[in-house]
């Protein structure tokens, strides 16, 4: 049996489908696996903001019409870049375990911040703005676009005195163990992250390779990604949208944090079967 995935070329995009790729083999170790490379309209436009040029549909759609015209088999996406509705006959079949949720503060190493004047902050997120402003006031912020490696190399050359990233990326890229930086990670409880961050997504046309699905998707996770997508829905939430959300399983109960604003955190716990009404109910 032979299978295709697609997934866009970036080496974090490629991280994440080699992650799938490998996740497959465990258990499926016969089969053969193709990966397709493609170059979004996210990627080739990257200088202007996401919600400017589309929103979080810019990175998926190309790959989606592939899927849809049985050029691949699956798609591999970083699930909080998916957009509130996938296209006809569509559907996300499955998720691997989630990665690191948090975001984190990388600054040049030896040139500390100093937090009682005005700093700049590249980060194009309204959410992390927001989040960021409530703990340190001071600071001012810059958009930045492209890949990982590219707003590092930014931060180096001195464009700014910090910029916000997502762990999940650093960690899947390995890049905690660059000397040139420091790494400096957010609570959750202060930063609630974007919804569905750190959560690769798999997405198959609909009821096709199920047993292939089935068998990797990590279920806690997908309890976690149907919960935070439920309240981007309820909100018709866009990626401007200064939202976060945040949800796990512990003892049989799924537990959400959820902010619109980072000022007021909401925390709230139901059991598992409850899970949408209680995003409803965080949301209202």
């Amino acid at each position: 049996m032979s299978i295709k995935i697609g997934t866009r070329k970036s080496k974090l995009a490629l991280a994440q489908t080699n992650m799938v790729v490998n996740e497959i083999k465990k258990y499926f170790p016969s089969i053969n696996i193709e990966v397709v490379h493609f170059t979004t309209k996210g990627d080739k436009v990257l200088n202007k903001p996401l919600i400017n040029i589309g929103g979080k549909g810019v990175f998926v759609t190309e790959i989606e019409d592939a899927l849809i015209n049985k050029e691949i088999d699956l798609a591999v996406h970083s699930a909080k870049d998916l957009p509130l509705q996938l296209q006809d006959n569509l559907t996300i079949s499955a998720v691997l375990k989630r990665g690191n949720y948090r975001d984190t503060l990388v600054t040049v190493k030896e040139k500390e911040i100093d937090f009682s004047k005005e700093t700049v902050i590249g980060t194009g997120s309204n959410r992390r703005k927001l989040a960021f402003k409530n703990l340190y006031p001071n600071a001012t912020f810059k958009d930045i676009r492209g890949n990982v490696d590219t707003r590092l190399n930014k931060l180096y050359t001195g464009e700014y005195d910090g910029i916000i990233l997502a762990m999940a990326g650093l960690e899947r890229l390995d890049l905690l163990s660059d000397s040139r930086f420091t790494f400096t990670p957010f609570d959750y409880k202060d930063f609630v992250p974007a919804p569905c961050q750190g959560i690769i997504a798999i997405e198959s046309r609909n009821n096709d390779l199920t047993e292939i699905l089935s068998k990797i998707n990590h279920q806690d996770t997908f309890y976690a990604f149907q919960t935070e997508r439920h309240i981007l829905n309820i909100l018709n939430a866009d990626c401007g949208m200064p939202l976060g959300a945040y949800s796990f399983v512990e003892n049989n109960k799924i537990n959400v944090v959820y902010t619109s604003d980072s000022k007021e955190i909401i925390t709230k716990s139901d059991l598992i079967e409850n899970r949408f009404n209680l995003a409803e109910s965080v949301v209202r």
